[in-house]
Order: structure tokens, then C-alpha cells, then sequence
């Protein structure tokens, strides 16, 4: 255990209890004559920091204090303001006036819109000012530089050709993508509504007893297929002809020239038909999907002929006729019968060759019965 510190010696300092003590000066405190005139008997000036009057401890011998006391550094006396940056040649006395003298001031240092960067090297560029003023700085050209600056600006022969050849490939461009719009969409849109609007026409002419069986016209529909399968309901239409039939958005019955094939009520024969794979409805589009079995169903005015398909001839050249023969080669029929075969395009959006589905009768049903099976599930 630490003992306890003893008392300071009297006088030490000046702080002894009873005694005056002596100050760092050699004076005692509250002797006549230890600050100038003494200050028993008078005020003492008043402390620069607090405001009030000083006590005996802050002037106590003030006389040669300075002379006995140990340097002192002045950073740890009292606060301090700072010192400004000095000030750098570039930079002026801001404008003591109003808004007015102030923008006056930065027109003058700038000009009315200009101002300074930086250049790639460091150095610091000034900004011109009005566009006007520095037109009116610079000094006139020759008419040799004038000339030469207007050859400058104008577009030479290639570049003109360019963009010229450039606004070309932009109108085909275009002009090709509306094309390829209306075949692709608006020829389905159209072709669509007209194969409707002629099955339409087709059953209620049916059903008022206004057609009667018979020799038709071309282009003028007769019957309904259904490929139950696929969800195929289109119009069936005499001829094959683009116009009048194809581009309708129905299927037409190969019934001209040598290409002429039977009716679906002749007692043997095959039934040809023809239909859009892309574009205008595109009826037979999936008919490369059909299976041995799938029902294939023709609706007359009269009766249901339902045929099950039998096969398939994925690639043909056009010219080969002979898949529309009464026993159709390559089909797998070796004998008579009553058969049905659909042709389209393919490949896809293109009519270098022809996708060929054949199908065999299997039912003949009179429409007084109602639908087939094939229909009705």
C-alpha cells in the first residue's frame, strides 16, 4: 500500500495555508508592490478570456515571469485560425458588388459562355466565348482556303453512290419483309376466311336441297374433307386451279385432262386431290403426320365416304403422274378398289418435289344414318 503523499511545504508555490508563500517572480503573493501599483485596494484588470477580474494567481509576478518562465510552444497554447491558402496567380479578388457585378466579373474572366479544361498534356486551355466573337476573331480566308473547304464539305462521288446503294438495299429490304408478311400471314388470314365462308354456304345449300349431285363446275365446291386427326375441315372444289381453287384456301379434285381421277362414288377409281402445304390456308401442312389407320372422311350432300390411310411417299418428282392412277404405283394397292390420294409441296415453303398419303375406302355411309365414328369421336 502506497503512503500517503505529505503536505506541500508551506510557501512552496505560493499555495501554503497561513503563510503568503513566494511566486515563480520572487514575489510574495499579496505584498504591496508585486503587480506594478498592487492591487489590494483596487480592481484588477480584467481577464482578456473570461471577462472578470483577475485573480492574484494570474498576475502574480507578471513583472518577470517571462523572464523565469521555461519556453513555451505556442501550437499548444490556444486555438488557432488557420492560415488561408496562398493565393494562386490565376485567382482574383471575388467581386464584392451584387448578382450583377458578379456575373460582369465571370463574363469578363470567361467570356459569356466559356469557361477552361484541361488539354491532354496538363496544361489549361481557356474556352472561347460567344460563337459570334469568335467568328468575328478569326481572320478571313482566302479564296483558295474557301474553296478548298467547300470541296471538303462536299460528298464525293463514291460517297453518294454509297448511300445511294445503301437506300436501295434498305427499300428491298423492306419491300421484302411485307412480302414475306402477306405470304405467310395474310394469305392464311384471307384464304381461311373464303374456305369458310364457302363450307358455310355449302351446308346450307345442302340442307335447303339446292345442289343436287352431278357434274360440277370448276372451282365450285361439292364436298367437305376431314382429317379428324389433324382438325382439318376444308372445302373440296372441281379443278385444281390456283386461282380459282388452290389459293382459296380449298382442295381441289383432280378432274381435267389426263390427270382426270373418279368421284368418291364410283365403284372403283382414285380420288385425287390437291392442297397448299404453305400459305393460303395451308390445308395439307401436316398431313406428313398421318398414320397407317387415320381416318380420312369425304362429305357429300348425300353420304360419308370414310377411307383409312394406308401409306405414304414422302418425296416424288412432280412429274410423277402416276401416283393418281386408278391403282396408284407405290401405294402398296395391287389390285381395283376404291382409294383416295392426297398431294401437296414439300419441302416446306418450297415445290421441288411432292409428299404423297394414300388411303383405301372402308365405309360408305349415307348421311340419313348421321356421321361416321371417325367423326362422331
Amino acid at each position: 500500500m502506497t503512503a500517503l503523499r505529505p503536505e506541500r511545504e508551506s510557501g512552496a508555490h505560493g499555495y501554503g495555508a497561513g503563510d503568503q508563500g513566494t511566486s515563480y517572480g520572487g514575489q510574495p503573493y499579496g505584498v504591496q508592490g508585486a503587480y506594478g501599483d498592487g492591487w489590494y485596494g483596487r480592481a484588477a484588470p480584467p481577464d482578456p478570456y473570461t471577462g472578470g477580474a483577475a485573480g492574484p494567481s494570474a498576475y502574480a509576478g507578471a513583472a518577470d515571469a517571462t523572464a523565469q518562465l521555461p519556453p513555451v510552444d505556442d501550437e499548444t497554447v490556444a486555438l488557432r485560425i488557420p492560415d488561408p491558402p496562398p493565393r494562386t496567380s490565376r485567382e482574383e479578388d471575388p467581386p464584392t458588388g451584387g448578382r450583377a457585378a458578379r456575373r460582369k466579373a465571370a463574363r469578363k474572366r470567361h467570356g459569356r459562355r466559356g469557361g477552361s479544361h484541361k488539354a491532354a498534356d496538363g496544361s489549361t486551355v481557356e474556352r472561347g466565348g460567344d460563337s459570334a466573337s469568335e467568328e468575328a476573331s478569326r481572320a478571313p480566308l482566302s479564296r483558295v482556303e474557301a474553296r478548298r473547304q467547300a470541296r471538303a464539305r462536299k460528298a464525293s462521288p463514291a460517297v453518294v453512290a454509297s448511300r445511294a446503294i445503301g437506300e436501295v438495299f434498305i427499300t428491298t429490304g423492306v419491300l421484302m419483309l411485307l412480302f414475306v408478311t402477306y405470304q405467310l400471314w395474310w394469305t392464311n388470314v384471307r384464304a381461311q376466311a373464303q374456305a369458310g365462308k364457302e363450307a358455310s354456304d355449302l351446308q346450307q345449300d345442302w340442307a335447303n336441297g339446292e345442289r343436287k349431285p352431278g357434274a360440277f363446275e370448276p372451282g365450285q365446291g361439292f364436298a367437305l374433307l376431314h382429317i379428324p386427326k389433324l382438325d382439318v375441315v376444308v372445302p373440296i372444289a372441281e379443278g385444281i386451279s390456283s386461282k380459282k381453287v388452290l389459293d382459296r384456301g380449298m382442295v381441289g379434285h383432280y378432274a381435267e385432262g389426263a390427270l382426270k381421277t373418279a368421284m368418291p362414288d364410283a365403284k372403283t377409281g382414285n380420288f385425287g386431290l390437291a392442297g397448299h402445304r404453305n400459305t393460303h390456308g395451308e390445308p395439307f401442312r401436316y398431313i406428313n403426320r398421318l398414320e397407317p389407320g387415320d381416318p380420312i372422311v369425304v362429305e357429300t350432300q348425300d353420304e360419308y365416304f370414310v377411307y383409312k390411310t394406308a401409306s405414304m411417299l414422302p418425296v416424288t418428282p412432280p412429274s410423277n403422274v402416276s401416283v393418281l392412277d386408278p391403282v396408284p404405283k407405290g401405294s402398296g394397292f395391287t389390285g381395283p378398289g376404291r382409294y383416295i390420294t392426297l398431294t401437296t409441296c414439300t419441302p416446306e415453303f418450297t415445290s421441288k418435289y411432292r409428299l404423297i398419303v394414300w388411303g383405301q375406302m372402308v365405309e360408305e355411309r349415307p348421311r340419313s344414318k348421321g356421321k361416321p365414328d371417325a367423326l362422331v369421336s
